[in-house]
This record gives C-alpha cells, structure tokens and sequence, in this order.
C-alpha cells in the first residue's frame, strides 16, 4: 500500500505545521496583549486631555462672562452719560431760548 517513507514525510510534515501553528498562535497572543496595553494607554491619555480641557474651559468661561458683564456695565454707563449731556445742552437750548425771547 503506502510506502513507510511517505508515512514519515506525512508525519514530519504534519509535526512542522501544528508547531508553526501553535508558534502563531502565541505571537497573535503577544500582539493582543500589546494591544490592550496601547489602548488603556490612549484612555488614560484622553482622560487627562479631558480633564486638563475642563480645567481650563471653566476659567475662561468665567473669564467670558466677566468681560461680557463689563462690557454691559460700560454700555450703561455711557447711555447714562450721553443721555445726561443731551439733557442738559436741552437744558441749556431752553434757557437759551428763554432769554432770547
């Protein structure tokens, strides 16, 4: 039937493909491992990036609403101004007027 020696080509060759299997198999293990490590790496990056744009968004929205209360209190106060000296030179158009009649 079959020749011993093909049995035994078989046999190493078959021995040959399930070490080289097994050796894959570990390395895809190694590469899954290292992946896990990258990827909680990159959470704790994105986490401290997170907080850190947190830290620095809260004082400057602060910042924004103080600047935007100046400016409404600056608008004010130059209504208030301007209204004061348009009543006034109305003020004064008026006794003006009074004296020249």
């Amino acid at each position: 039937m079959m020749d011993s020696s093909v049995q035994i080509f078989l046999l190493i060759l078959i021995s040959v493909i399930t070490i080289l299997i097994a050796a894959l198999g570990v390395q895809v293990f190694f590469i899954l491992r290292e992946l896990r490590k990258t990827v909680e790496k990159t959470n704790t990056v994105l986490d401290n990036a997170n907080n850190i744009t947190e830290g620095i968004a809260t004082p400057l929205a602060s910042l924004g609403e103080l600047t935007s209360g100046l400016k409404t209190a600056s608008l004010l106060t130059a209504v208030k101004l301007v209204k004061s000296l348009l009543f006034k030179s109305s003020k004064k158009r008026v006794s003006i007027e009074e004296e020249e009649e």
